[in-house]
C-alpha cells in the first residue's frame, strides 16, 4: 500500500517530514530509516491559505494525521457560551495535528483552517493499520509517542480546569459579597 513517489517534490516533501519525525524536539522519537518507513505510508497534502481541512463536530471516521511540513494552521474550537471560535494553538512545522481522529472514530474535536499555505504529510487509519501488520515495532514507537502527546494534553486540561475552578470560586465569593453588601439597609439616609 506504498504510495508512489511521481515528482521530486514529492520525494523532498517525504525527505522533509522523515527529518521532522527525527529532530531533537519531535514528538517521535525515530531514527532516520524508521521515520522513512512511516513516511512511505504517508501522502502529501498541499492546503491553499484560508481552508479549513479538519471541522469540529464532523464524523471521524475519514480518520487521518497530517504531519506539518510547511506553513501554520490554526486550532480553533466553539465553546457553548460564544459564537466566535476560541483560538486554542497556532501550529508550524513539525506539528502533528488530527491524532485524535486517526486513533478514534469519533466526531472531531476541533477545527484545523491553514492560515497560510500549508504543506502536510497525511497519515490515514487505513495506512496505520497497513504500518501496524507491515512494520510493528515502528508502529508501536508511533503510537506511543501520540499516547504520550495526547497525556500531556489531558494534563494541561487537568491543570486549566483547576485554574478554572479557582478562578470560578473566587468570582462566585465576590458576587456573594457584593450581594450581600446590596441587601443590607442603607443606614444614615
Amino acid at each position: 500500500m506504498k504510495p508512489s513517489l511521481p515528482s521530486a517534490d514529492s520525494q523532498d516533501a517525504f525527505e522533509r517530514a522523515a527529518e521532522l519525525l527525527t529532530a531533537p524536539n519531535a514528538l517521535v522519537r525515530l531514527a532516520l530509516e524508521e521515520a522513512r518507513v512511516v513516511v512511505s505510508y504517508m501522502t502529501p497534502r498541499f492546503i491553499a491559505a484560508d481552508t479549513t481541512f479538519i471541522r469540529e463536530g464532523d464524523a471521524g471516521d475519514d480518520g487521518f494525521m497530517a504531519l506539518l511540513l510547511e506553513g501554520e494552521v490554526v486550532v480553533e474550537t466553539i465553546t457553548v457560551s460564544r459564537t466566535e471560535p476560541l483560538t486554542i494553538s497556532v501550529l508550524g512545522p513539525g506539528s502533528l495535528l488530527g491524532e485524535v481522529g486517526l486513533i478514534d472514530k469519533e466526531p472531531r474535536s476541533a477545527s484545523c483552517t491553514a492560515s497560510t499555505d500549508v504543506l502536510c504529510a497525511i497519515l490515514t487509519r487505513e495506512a496505520l493499520e497497513t504500518l501496524i501488520q507491515e512494520s510493528p515495532s515502528i508502529s508501536a514507537k508511533l503510537l506511543l509517542a501520540i499516547s504520550a502527546k495526547l497525556a500531556e494534553r489531558l494534563r494541561d486540561n487537568a491543570r486549566k480546569l483547576r485554574l478554572y475552578a479557582k478562578l470560578a470560586k473566587a468570582m462566585h465569593q465576590e458576587l456573594a459579597h457584593y450581594s450581600q453588601e446590596a441587601l443590607r439597609p442603607n443606614i444614615g439616609r
